[in-house]
């Protein structure tokens, strides 16, 4: 890997995205591209905060718009700081226009994305998934690192796999960005129908594949339903996981990681999740 990007609101800047990506970073030995999508029709200001007697306030534009771009500057300070603590070949980046764009256009040219699972480029809060993450989701250029609030240290991978393409891709993305993550602990998940066996689904295939990849990585199969288990069973699991999953494209309907599955895994846990799919 060469390139990563950690994009921010530097409105409300995560601390969490900050910290995930400097790690990777460190880890891979890779350039940190800090991206502040600075969308000129968001601020931290709504626009009845403007209104006097007389109107809008040209005064109070100015002073809400001034006090704006300091804290964008605190936030891209704050990161290049860190940046600079750490080591890390970096650089910045200030998206001037719609965010949405933006970052779409951005993930063309990088190898992963890191950013915050909350993030919505608005000024309010949303239940995850938010609208901004899902946009991003369905239609970002490369893998996504999705992050909580909150950094931890990352000390197990679970990578979840259904017997689809996408999701032997998704594996086979974290394993090319990410080997140096391969001592850490690893295992893989699969859940089978409730009528089904305890096999995994193209069991020869999938073993040869991760004796090359993660030759360590122990395997759990469950019968149920894939939302259902997989939800209980990482609850259970320390804070310090990371998960890799598929399949989120809109229209993709997979017997396992449907659409879906990353939606239920941002409410229900705070984990990373590194996304991927097929193109």
């Amino acid at each position: 890997m060469k390139k990563i990007i950690a994009a921010f609101d530097g409105l409300k800047y995560s601390k969490s995205t900050r910290d995930y990506a400097i790690y990777l970073s460190k880890q891979t030995d890779t350039h940190l591209v800090g991206v502040f999508l600075d969308d000129p029709t968001y601020s931290s200001y709504k626009i009845y905060e403007l209104i006097t007697k007389e109107g809008i306030s040209d005064e109070k534009i100015k002073k809400y718009k001034s006090e704006d771009n300091a804290l964008r500057k605190k936030s891209s300070d704050d990161f290049e700081n860190e940046c600079k603590k750490a080591g890390i070949a970096f650089s910045l980046h200030h998206d001037h226009n719609i965010a949405k764009v933006d970052i779409k256009h951005e993930s063309i040219y990088t190898d992963l994305m890191v950013i915050d699972s909350k993030e919505t480029l608005t000024h309010y809060n949303e239940k995850l998934p938010t609208r901004f993450i899902r946009d991003l989701l369905s239609d970002a250029q490369c893998p996504v690192l999705l992050v909580p609030q909150k950094y931890k240290p990352i000390e197990k991978i679970i990578l979840l796999y259904d017997g689809e393409p996408s999701s032997v891709q998704a594996i086979k993305m974290f394993s090319y960005l990410l080997p140096q993550l391969k001592q850490i602990e690893t295992e893989v998940i699969c859940v089978n129908a409730p009528t089904g066996t305890l096999h995994l689904p193209d069991n020869k295939l999938m073993k040869e594949l991760m004796k090359r990849h993660f030759p360590k990585a122990m395997f759990t199969v469950i019968k149920g339903w894939a939302e259902e288990e997989i939800t209980k069973y990482l609850k259970k699991k320390t804070e310090n996981t990371l998960v890799v999953l598929g399949a989120y494209r809109r229209g993709n309907i997979s017997r396992l990681f449907r659409q879906s599955m990353a939606d239920v895994l941002m409410k229900e846990v705070k984990f990373p999740l590194f996304i991927a799919h097929k193109s």
